[in-house]
């Protein structure tokens, strides 16, 4: 998913030509300021994955899309989303290693390990 809108007016408004109507921004202002869903989404990647972070791999299985990085500290960042309707277990391959680990239906999970 990308969060390409920051914020959006009442209307949903701006979006691209052609894009969808629906997507709104991390914010909505009109009377009031609306934290929406992405807002939550990028304040918790940001907790995480900080300035300089480079993104070194991401897969989108069924049910279960994630997203790895490495912060400039030289930690390992994983993000992983099962936005399915059952639990999905699997692995974390790093270095030789291996770890598994079970995300409930419609979960988000961030993973954070040394890289060295």
């Amino acid at each position: 998913m990308l969060e390409w809108n920051l914020a959006s007016d009442p209307f949903c408004c701006p979006h691209t030509p052609g894009g969808e109507a629906r997507c709104v921004g991390a914010l909505t202002i009109g009377e009031d300021i609306v934290r929406n869903v992405a807002y939550y989404v990028i304040a918790h990647a940001a907790k995480f994955v900080r300035p300089g972070s480079v993104r070194i791999y991401s897969d989108e299985q069924a049910s279960l899309s994630n997203v790895a990085f490495v912060t400039p500290e030289g930690y390992i960042v994983l993000i992983a989303l099962n936005d399915g309707a059952e639990s999905r277990s699997f692995s974390i391959r790093f270095q030789g290693k291996n770890a598994v680990a079970t995300l409930p239906a419609s979960a988000v999970a961030t993973y954070v390990w040394r890289a060295a």
